[in-house]
């Protein structure tokens, strides 16, 4: 595998284990409640997309690979462009 392919699945992995951290101990409702913790857990899931989303251009046999890698992009792109319609609950 390509080593620009594996920083991308590096920075997955390391924008899941930060969301893992940020939301341990938390509740939906501080969730919500706290506009920084939302911040954080977004940006992971941009990272995560957006690192998924350069891996597959530079490797395409990754999107067969990855359990619903497009969903994956696509929240990326919803939580980037249209942030407004996104929901706390789904996010």
């Amino acid at each position: 595998m390509n080593i620009e392919v594996q920083r991308y699945l590096y920075d997955i992995q390391a924008a899941g284990e930060a969301i893992q951290t940020f939301v341990a101990g938390q509740t939906f409702d501080n969730y919500r409640a706290d506009a920084m913790l939302q911040s954080a857990v977004e940006r992971q899931f941009i990272t995560i997309g957006e690192a998924l989303n350069q891996a597959i251009r530079r490797s395409p046999d990754l999107e067969r690979q990855i359990v619903k890698a497009r969903k994956i992009v696509d929240f990326r792109n919803l939580l980037t462009h249209s942030y407004g319609a996104v929901s706390d609950a789904v996010v």
